[in-house]
C-alpha cells in the first residue's frame, strides 16, 4: 500500500518537475495551469487549460481484459491550479513545492491565496502564510471554501482528510466578525475554536466591544456555541459572565424568543414589556407575539405580522390589546379600561395586473388608544384626532368603451367625539365617455361631433355609530342603503377661435332603502302636541336633472423691458370663465303635515318635508334654482437675466403662482342673490418658500343681531366687501445643503423613518417629535452604512436642517374681528460632530399664549453601539423621557439597555 502511495506521489512530483522546466522556458500566465489527463492507465501531461481530445492513434490501447476489481480511488480527484509570482520552487529531497508572492492554489471548491504557500506532497498538505517584510506582515492567507471565507495569519490544510489548522483566523458571518487564536477544521461543517472574540465591530483588531470565550464550536452559516463567555467593553471585562452562549448565524430568519424590557412605572409598578416569541413561519410570512405585564395588574399583548411575495404584493398586519388598571381595587380612584387597535397595510405591485388592483390601509380601534396606551411612545400620535381606514378593489375591462368598477370599505373615527362613520361597503362603476357622432378618423369638430355621454353608478351601505356601540347589534340598525345612477351628456366647441364653450345636462336617479313619514300628534307631551317621525323600510326612488353651460378663454399680457435689463420681460396670464346652471324644483317628492295650534287666534302651521330627508344622499331640491358663476385665475411670470454667464437663455421665475377669485349670482333667490367672493393664492418668496392664503369677502351688511341683511355693505356705510375669514400659512424647509453646490436637498432626503409611520400612527414629519421608536434600529443601520463611508472623527462643517410651519386664521363672520388661531411650529436637527446629533421639535401658540408639544433629542454614535435620549418636557400627556443604548445590527439587538419614563395619564 505504501509503495502504491509512493508511486502516485512520484507521478505528482513528475508533474511538478515538468511544470518547473516549462516555467523556465516559458513562464505561464497567472491562469495557465498544468493539468493531468488520464487515458486508460497512462497519464499524459498537457500544458494548457483548454484540453482537446487526443486522437485515438496517439494512445496505447490495452488488450488485456479489464479487471473486475474496483480500482483504488485516485489521490487527487480534481485539477490542481497553483501559481507563484516570484517563483515556484520544488524541493525533491523534502518532497515540497514552494510558491512565493501572490501565490495561490485552487483544488475543487478550496482556494488558498497567500504570500507564501508550501505544498508537501508527501503528506498531501498545504501550509500558507503571509510575508514579513521590514516588520510589516502582508499578503495574509485567504482560505475560501464555497461561501465561507477565513483570513488567518497562517493555515495548514490536508487534502486527504479535509482538515485544517488555522492560526489567528478572521471570518465574517451574518454581521458577526469572529477572531480565533487557533481554529481546527474538523470537516466542512464543524470548526473548533480556542481563545475566540466575537463582535459586530468593523475594526476586528481593536473592537470597541467583543465577547471572549476560551472554547467554542462554530458551524458556518448556522450557529456558534461557546463555554464560559465574558463581554468586554474597551478591553475591560464585565464582572458577570455567562456559563455558556449561543450566537445564531443563519442568514435566514429564525424563530426565537424576544427578550423583554424591564422597568418601573409609578402608577402600575414594575413591568416586563415587549417580550414574547418571533415565528419565522416561512420565506413569505412571519409573526411576532409580544406582551406586557405590570405588577399592578395591567397587561397587554400585540400580534404583528409582515408578509410579502416578491413582484406580487407586500403588507403588514397588527393587533394590539391592553387592559389598564389604575390604583388599587377598593380605592375610590380605581379604574379599569380596555383598549385595542387594529392596523393593516397592503400594497400590490402595479406590474402584476395593471387592470386589477387591491389595496388596504386600516387604522381603527379605541378612540383613546393613542392617548392612553402604555406602549405608545410616538408623540405625534397623541395629537391625532382622526382615525381612517380604506380597503378597496378595482378592476377595469379594456373594452370599447372601457368599463371600470371598484368595491371599497371605508371608516373614519373622531377620537374626541368618538363618532364613527363607516361605508361597508361602497360600489362605484362607470362606463367611459362615448362619442356617438364622432368621425371614424380625424379630429372631432363642432358641437355635434363633440357630443359625449357616460354612465356612473355609486352604491353604499352607510353606518353611523359611536365607539361604545362599535360592532354591536345596535350599530347595524341605523344603517342606510342607497344607490345613485348618473348619465351626464355634454359637448364643447370653439367660438370666434378664442372662446371655449361647453354645454351639458345631467340625469340622476337615486334609490334608497329607507324613507321617513312625519305627522303631528296633538296628544303628545301632555297635550302640548308633537311631531311623530316613523321610519319606513322598503325601496323608494327619485329622479332629478339639470342643465349647465359655460364659456372661458385665456388672455396673455406681455411687458418687455429689453434684453439688456435685469428683468427682461413679465408675462401675465388671465383665465376668466362664466358658467350658467338651471335646475327645476322637485316638489312632487315633498309632503306636508299641519301643526295644530292650541290658541284659536294663532293660525295652524303647514310644514313641508320630503320623505327622502336624512337618507344617504339627502332630499332633492324643492325650489327652482338658476344662477351664474364667475371665476378668474391669474399667474405672473418673469424672465430675468441668468446669473450663469454660460447660459444662452434667460431664467424664468414665478412672481405669482396663482391668484383665484370666484363668486356666484342666483336669479331664483328672493334676496341675498350674491354669494361671498372667495379668493386664494400662492406667492413665492424664496426658493422652497411659498405664502399660501385663502379668504372670503361678503358684499352684504349685518344687522344689529349680526345677521346678514339684503343690503350691500357699501350702502350701509361700510366698505365694498367685508372680510369674513382668512387664512395665511407657509411651510419652509432648508438646511446646510442649500448653501452648498450640487443637487437639492429634496433629491437626497432621507425618508427611511416614513416606512414605520403607518405602524406607529404618527406624522410623516417631525414637527411634533420624531415618529420612530427610540429603540428602533431597523432604519438606523441602513442610514449609518451610507454615512460611515465619509465619516471621520473631525469635521469643519456642521450639517443642520430646519423646518418651519406657520399658520394664522382670521374670523369676522359676526363682527368678532379676532384671530381665531395662530401658531408657529419648528423642528431642527444639528450634527455637532460626525458622531453627535441633537434635535428639537417645538412651537408656540400665539392664541393661547403657550408653548406647544416640545421634544429634545440626543443621539451618540458609538461605532458598533448607538445611544439615544429623548425628553418631552411639554406635551399632551405631560412630561416623559426615554433612554436607550444598544448594539447595532439585528443579530445582537437584544443586548441593550432601555429605560423609559411613561407619561402621566390624563383623566
Amino acid at each position: 500500500m505504501q509503495n502504491k502511495r509512493t508511486l502516485v506521489f512520484l507521478n505528482f512530483a513528475l508533474l511538478l518537475l515538468c511544470s518547473v522546466a516549462l516555467y523556465a522556458q516559458d513562464p505561464p500566465a497567472k491562469n495557465q495551469v498544468i493539468i493531468p489527463v488520464k487515458e486508460d492507465s497512462t497519464t499524459i501531461f498537457v500544458k494548457d487549460t483548454l484540453l482537446t481530445e487526443l486522437p485515438k492513434s496517439t494512445a496505447r490501447v490495452d488488450t488485456v481484459k479489464v479487471d473486475s476489481l474496483q480500482p483504488k480511488k485516485e489521490l487527487l480527484e480534481d485539477i490542481v491550479e497553483y501559481y507563484g509570482e516570484d517563483y515556484v520552487y520544488m524541493d525533491q529531497r523534502n518532497s515540497k513545492v514552494y510558491m512565493y508572492n501572490n501565490a495561490f492554489i485552487n483544488y475543487q471548491d478550496y482556494k488558498i491565496n497567500a504570500g507564501l504557500i508550501i505544498l508537501d506532497y508527501n503528506k498531501n498538505e498545504v501550509y500558507a502564510k503571509g510575508i514579513d517584510s521590514a516588520g510589516v506582515y502582508s499578503q495574509r492567507p485567504v482560505f475560501v471554501q464555497g461561501s465561507n471565507k477565513v483570513e488567518p495569519d497562517s493555515i495548514r490544510f490536508n487534502f486527504d482528510t479535509k482538515k485544517a489548522l488555522v492560526y489567528n483566523s478572521r471570518t465574517f458571518q451574518n454581521e458577526m466578525n469572529v477572531l480565533s487564536e487557533i481554529t481546527k477544521k474538523e470537516n466542512d461543517s464543524v470548526y473548533f475554536l480556542r481563545n475566540v472574540r466575537f463582535t459586530t465591530s468593523e475594526n476586528i483588531d481593536d473592537p470597541e466591544y467583543y465577547f471572549y470565550t476560551r472554547k467554542a464550536k462554530f458551524v458556518p452559516q448556522k450557529k456558534v456555541v461557546t463555554g464560559l463567555t465574558n463581554l468586554y467593553i474597551a478591553d475591560v471585562p464585565l464582572p458577570v459572565g455567562l456559563p455558556f452562549a449561543f450566537f445564531p448565524l443563519t442568514e435566514d430568519r429564525a424563530s426565537g424568543f424576544v427578550i423583554p424590557t424591564i422597568g418601573e412605572n409609578n402608577n402600575r409598578g414594575f413591568f416586563f414589556q415587549n417580550g414574547g416569541y418571533y415565528f419565522a413561519i416561512n420565506d413569505y410570512v412571519d409573526l411576532s407575539v409580544l406582551g406586557d405585564y405590570y405588577t399592578g395588574g395591567s397587561y397587554g399583548f400585540r400580534l404583528d405580522s409582515d408578509y410579502a411575495l416578491r413582484y406580487k404584493f407586500r403588507g403588514n398586519l397588527s393587533f394590539r390589546y391592553e387592559n389598564l388598571i389604575n390604583s388599587e381595587r377598593g380605592f375610590p380612584d380605581f379604574t379599569e379600561s380596555s383598549l385595542y387597535n387594529i392596523r393593516w397595510s397592503h400594497s400590490q405591485d402595479a406590474k402584476v395586473n395593471p387592470s386589477s388592483r387591491f389595496s388596504a390601509s386600516v387604522n381603527l380601534g379605541s378612540s383613546r388608544y393613542l392617548q392612553q396606551s402604555i406602549n405608545q411612545t410616538n408623540n405625534a400620535s397623541q395629537l391625532v384626532n382622526t382615525l381612517s381606514s380604506s380597503i378597496s378593489y378595482s378592476k377595469s375591462f379594456e373594452t370599447e368603451p372601457q368599463i371600470q368598477f371598484s368595491v371599497a370599505a371605508t371608516h373614519t373615527q373622531n377620537t374626541q367625539s368618538q363618532a364613527i362613520n363607516m361605508s361597508l361597503p361602497n360600489f362605484n362603476g362607470s362606463v367611459s365617455r362615448i362619442f356617438p357622432f364622432a368621425p371614424k378618423a380625424g379630429a372631432k369638430k363642432g358641437v355635434f361631433q363633440n357630443i359625449n355621454l357616460q354612465y356612473d353608478v355609486t352604491a353604499e351601505n352607510r353606518i353611523q355609530t359611536t365607539d361604545s356601540l362599535f360592532f354591536k347589534p345596535e350599530m347595524f340598525k341605523s344603517a342606510q342603503i342607497g344607490a345613485r345612477h348618473s348619465i351626464p351628456i355634454s359637448t364643447n366647441f370653439k367660438v370666434l377661435k378664442y372662446l371655449s364653450f361647453s354645454m351639458g345636462t345631467n340625469y340622476q336617479e337615486t334609490w334608497v332603502g329607507k324613507t321617513i313619514q312625519r305627522s303631528y300628534d296633538s296628544e303628545l307631551n301632555n297635550g302640548n302636541g308633537g311631531v311623530v317621525q316613523d321610519t319606513i323600510s322598503g325601496f323608494d326612488s327619485y329622479r332629478t336633472y339639470g342643465f349647465s353651460t359655460g364659456v372661458g378663454t385665456t388672455l396673455y399680457g406681455m411687458f418687455n423691458f429689453g434684453e439688456d435689463k435685469k428683468i427682461q420681460a413679465i408675462r401675465h396670464v388671465v383665465r376668466p370663465s362664466i358658467n350658467y346652471s338651471i335646475s327645476p324644483g322637485f316638489e312632487q317628492y315633498y309632503d306636508e303635515y299641519t301643526i295644530v295650534s292650541a290658541d284659536e287666534e294663532v293660525n295652524n302651521e303647514v310644514v313641508q318635508y320630503s320623505r327622502f330627508e336624512n337618507t344617504i344622499y339627502g332630499a332633492p331640491g324643492r325650489l327652482y334654482s338658476s344662477g351664474i358663476g364667475l371665476s378668474l385665475s391669474n399667474t405672473i411670470e418673469a424672465k430675468v437675466r441668468n446669473p450663469d454667464t454660460t447660459a444662452t437663455e434667460p431664467k424664468k421665475i414665478s412672481l405669482l403662482n396663482n391668484l383665484n377669485f370666484s363668486t356666484a349670482y342666483s336669479f331664483s333667490a328672493d334676496s341675498l342673490n350674491w354669494s361671498n367672493l372667495q379668493f386664494n393664492g400662492s406667492i413665492p418668496v424664496v426658493k422652497k418658500l411659498d405664502l399660501n392664503f385663502t379668504g372670503s369677502l361678503d358684499p352684504y351688511a349685518l344687522d344689529s343681531n349680526n345677521q346678514r341683511i339684503d343690503e350691500f355693505n357699501i350702502n350701509n356705510g361700510g366698505s365694498l366687501f367685508r372680510l369674513t375669514n382668512a387664512n395665511l400659512s407657509f411651510n419652509y424647509s432648508f438646511s446646510s445643503k442649500d448653501f452648498e453646490g450640487g443637487k437639492d436637498e429634496d433629491e437626497d432626503e432621507d425618508d427611511s423613518f416614513n416606512s414605520d409611520t403607518f405602524r406607529n400612527g404618527g406624522r410623516p414629519d417631525d414637527l411634533f417629535g420624531e415618529g420612530r421608536d427610540i429603540a428602533d434600529l431597523k432604519n438606523t443601520n441602513e442610514r449609518d452604512k451610507k454615512e460611515d463611508k465619509d465619516r471621520s472623527w473631525y469635521q469643519y462643517d456642521i450639517p443642520w436642517d430646519l423646518r418651519l410651519a406657520y399658520t394664522i386664521t382670521y374670523a369676522n363672520q359676526q363682527r368678532q374681528n379676532e384671530i381665531s388661531s395662530q401658531s408657529l411650529m419648528m423642528s431642527s436637527n444639528v450634527e455637532l460632530s460626525p458622531r453627535w446629533k441633537v434635535g428639537i421639535s417645538s412651537g408656540y401658540d400665539f392664541k393661547n399664549k403657550g408653548v406647544t408639544l416640545t421634544q429634545l433629542r440626543f443621539e451618540r454614535d458609538l461605532e458598533s453601539w448607538v445611544m439615544r435620549f429623548s425628553w418631552t418636557p411639554i406635551g399632551a400627556r405631560n412630561t416623559s423621557w426615554n433612554f436607550f443604548i444598544g448594539i447595532r445590527g439585528s443579530i445582537l439587538s437584544d443586548i441593550k439597555y432601555d429605560k423609559r419614563r411613561e407619561a402621566d395619564q390624563r383623566l
